[in-house]
């Protein structure tokens, strides 16, 4: 069995994975079960450069690590991945902060890394690398004569030809994909992007199902939607929390119910028009003043980008001009949590909601919504509302799919999930967690690992 090498923006603590996201228990799993190497940023930043690794042996696998320069961090992450690549792959050409320098950058540390890397790699290797951050890293290894089996992954959305585009580095970011094995997405919408910029720019490379002929080599791009542990946050849901369970029955006493929404701090979760759009349905329906609340929890993200910082001002002025104009002296319409929450405490959260609002503008899959599916009692489950251009939509049909656009549209739909009978929200939830168990992080990481193991081989391997 070939040893998995997985190549991401940050490292995880693999003694403290559980108590991370998905995707960080998902690489975890993996590597346990197969041995291997986790190589990235170990989070810090220093003045000057240095060789220095951090190497930790955890099982049978090795955790290995660098620091960036303030520089490097400066123009590689906050500058191209985080002003260039993540507001142009979300559709925010407008954010957009384009300068030669952020580009420069990130070539460097994808450079530095794969040198890095490289002394590491054993010839039957398979090397998986994550995200936007790194999507050059196949191009820089191959530069350097490693010709192991890689695949990439894409978290958030792929933008089309024309929104892509926009970026002066279009046609060397896809050559730079062409460069892996396998290219996965999250959502139909995303591959038929990607698909679309090779057959208007690359039309002779195009092949069937997927397969994609460039520069002596096959490229097979597929769909593969990502999912959650689905039995471990079930159960991270049922654990109790005294103070959870207090404020659940304070709310029950008083017949108030909650919507909860979820998301870090980012314009393209959509939080401003979800704030607008409850303000809304507060105004249409008087008669559910007192009787509910909306419990949003933001913690900060990117703080260094100018965009957030706007955002998180924004909201603080919705918040308090939604509470001064609904509020009352036993009644907070919002409550607005700016700071991280242990995922187990979430999980109980999200069973005690009546309703989860998943509303982003646009996102790569958005996990939140399949934990909220899967917190749920399914004697009494809460209904998911979620937005049409959540890559989740594509999954989870049954839940009430909404335009985050339309504010009266997600006024109406929370209204209606809050009246929404018994016998509808049982047999929505028993379908809504079907399809959620059937892209379990577990079989989307096995899946993915399958399809590079059946990549062809392009030719002999650096060791």
């Amino acid at each position: 069995m070939s040893r998995l090498v997985v190549v991401s923006n940050r490292v995880a603590d693999l003694r403290k994975a559980t108590q991370s996201g998905g995707l960080a228990v998902a690489i975890a799993d993996a590597l346990k079960a197969r041995g291997g190497v986790w190589f990235g940023w170990d989070g810090n930043t220093l003045e000057d450069e240095t060789e220095k690794l951090g190497v930790d042996r955890v099982g049978d696998v090795d955790v290995i690590s660098s620091p960036l320069t303030v520089e490097d961090y400066s123009q590689y992450y906050i500058g191209y991945a985080n002003s260039v690549l993540w507001p142009l792959f979300h559709y925010r050409i407008d954010l957009v902060d384009y300068r030669p320098q952020y580009f420069e950058g990130y070539m460097r540390v994808n450079d530095k890394f794969a040198s890095l890397l490289k002394p590491f790699l054993k010839q039957r290797d398979m090397v998986w690398v994550h995200d936007y951050h790194l999507i050059p890293f196949a191009e820089r290894l191959r530069a350097l004569g490693c010709r192991q089996k890689t695949g990439f992954f894409l978290h958030i959305p792929f933008p089309p030809p024309d929104i892509l585009a926009a970026s002066p580095n279009h046609a060397y970011l896809v050559e730079a994909l062409l460069s892996y094995d396998v290219v996965g997405f999250q959502t139909s919408t995303d591959l038929n992007n990607f698909n679309r910029y090779v057959e208007e720019n690359m039309p002779d490379s195009m092949g069937p199902d997927g397969v994609i002929m460039h520069g002596g080599r096959t490229v097979r791009a597929i769909r593969l939607p990502i999912g959650i542990d689905v039995a471990q946050f079930t159960e991270l849901a049922e654990k109790t929390f005294e103070d959870i369970n207090i404020d659940h029955m304070r709310r029950a006493i008083l017949g108030q119910r909650q919507i909860v929404g979820v998301d870090r701090l980012d314009y393209s979760k959509g939080i401003p028009e979800r704030f607008e759009a409850f303000s809304r349905m507060l105004y249409l329906h008087p008669e559910l003043e007192k009787s509910v609340t909306f419990l949003q929890i933001a913690p900060p993200t990117r703080e260094d980008v100018t965009a957030y910082s706007e955002i998180r001002m924004k909201l603080e002025g919705l918040a308090g001009s939604i509470n001064g104009k609904f509020g009352d002296i036993d009644w907070v319409p919002i409550r607005y949590i700016h700071r991280p929450v242990p995922r187990p405490r979430l999980a109980a959260m999200f069973r005690s909601s009546e309703v989860g609002l998943v509303t982003p503008l646009r996102d790569g899959m958005n996990l939140v919504a399949k934990e909220y599916v899967a917190a749920q009692n399914p004697a009494d489950p809460g209904v998911l509302v979620l937005s049409q251009f959540a890559g989740a939509a594509e999954e989870l049909g049954d839940a009430l799919i909404v335009n985050p656009h339309d504010t009266e549209e997600m006024g109406e739909k929370m209204e209606l999930a809050l009246r929404m009978p018994l016998e509808e929200r049982q047999n929505r939830h028993a379908s809504l967690l079907k399809r959620v168990k059937e892209s379990d992080v577990g079989i989307w990481m096995s899946s993915f690992i399958d399809e590079l193991e059946a990549a062809e081989a392009q030719g002999g391997a650096a060791s």
